[in-house]
């Protein structure tokens, strides 16, 4: 099952990290640590190898692939051999990555961005091409009456507005292609009336927001221990600190309050209150791709008794999202070909502000997800 994955954002650290490491993964150089689809529990017929996947994308960055893959080697976010060894398989990719579709309407940035989908398909007589948002954090958008249907959002995108973000532009050439979408950002993504509208007319499978790698996935799995035991969360508060481009981005206030709107989410509505505290999130650059969180958590016990609980989590961002981003371009291709449609709210286990989820539990996501990729591959079974 030959399926692209074509990545917005495809000369960052995420998008690079990610296909070198499907590069080594194919050519028996690594292990895959840190791929969840890669344990007992997921692992079956319906996902496509990481021999079947081929890469492409969109960036406004010209640096070649192989450039970017030695500068993340200085910084230790990849091991040096593995870069040395994979440079003729990172230039072809290279080969696939185009301009990001800068001129003209809307609606010929699209029509620019569906056109490189199609042909990347039939170049390669791919099964299906599932899009990956990997690219930086949006501010959230402002409201548009275009937003609420698909046949008016296609009208307005040709006149001389900016009707959509990025992140909802590409979701809405992807649909128009026949892709599905994944957003691994906090930003809007499909998540608007018409393009839900759009992607229900295609066909077409969708999931998001924004991939859970640190500190949130800590908090997901401490705020149901403290719910689970009656006790209460007087006020949580954290601190991050992380540099990158990532970082840089979020040194903008509005793409920071769009993140923090996306990792406040998870401690209330699995508590079902709203303890005390926020989470801040600062840029320093001397970090690099590598990131640290710390957390302050005082709850309550029995009798009122006062207690506090302390963690810091310190990891490399690329490192941890990787792995996620091949999982989820397998899932959804996996989803697609077993036409699967609308948000895939079972991949909810990836994500810090998942679509449609019913929980932020990770242990409760954890089932969801095996229960759904065994769906899958027992469709895949049958249909052999």
């Amino acid at each position: 099952m030959r399926t692209g994955v074509w990545l917005v954002g495809a000369r960052g650290s995420v998008a690079t990290t990610s296909v070198v490491g499907a590069l080594a993964l194919r050519a028996g150089l690594t292990g895959p640590t840190g791929c969840v689809t890669e344990l007992p529990e997921l692992r079956g017929p319906a996902l496509p190898s990481f021999a079947d996947l081929v890469f492409g994308g969109h960036d406004p960055v010209a640096t070649p692939l192989a450039k970017r893959a030695e500068a993340l080697a200085d910084a230790g976010v990849l091991p040096a051999r593995l870069v040395a060894a994979l440079g003729a398989e990172l230039a072809a990719v290279d080969d696939e990555v185009r301009p990001a579709p800068a001129d003209g309407s809307q609606a010929d940035r699209a029509a620019t961005t569906v056109a490189d989908l199609t042909a990347f398909r039939a170049r390669h007589r791919l099964g299906r091409v599932v899009v990956v948002n990997v690219s930086a954090t949006e501010p959230v958008p402002a409201p548009h009456p275009a937003h609420a249907d698909p046949d008016a959002l296609a009208a307005a995108l040709a006149g001389p507005d900016e009707v959509l973000p990025s992140s909802s532009l590409y979701a809405y050439a992807a649909f128009v292609a026949g892709c599905p979408y994944v957003d691994f950002t906090p930003s809007t993504g499909a998540r608007l009336p018409a393009l839900e509208a759009l992607a229900d007319r295609h066909g077409l499978p969708y999931a998001g927001h924004d991939g859970k790698t640190g500190e949130t996935l800590v908090k997901s799995v401490l705020a149901p221990m403290f719910a689970m035991r009656h006790l209460t969360v007087r006020s949580w508060s954290g601190t991050n600190l992380l540099g990158g481009g990532d970082g840089a981005n979020l040194a903008d206030p509005d793409a920071n309050a769009a993140k923090v709107r996306s990792k406040d989410r998870v401690v209330g509505e699995i508590l079902g209150y709203v303890p005390q505290g926020h989470t801040r999130i600062d840029y320093v650059e001397e970090l690099g791709d590598f990131k640290t969180a710390w957390d302050l958590v005082t709850f309550a016990g029995f009798l009122g008794t006062g207690m506090r609980m302390e963690f810091t989590w310190h990891g490399c961002d690329s490192a941890l999202a990787a792995p996620l981003v091949l999982d989820l371009a397998r899932l959804t291709a996996a989803a697609h070909a077993a036409g699967r449609r609308g948000p895939l709210i079972d991949l909810a286990f990836f994500f810090k502000d998942p679509l449609g989820a019913p929980t932020h539990s990770l242990v409760e996501q954890w089932d969801r997800l095996t229960r759904f990729t065994a769906a899958l591959h027992a469709d895949a079974g049958g249909a052999a």
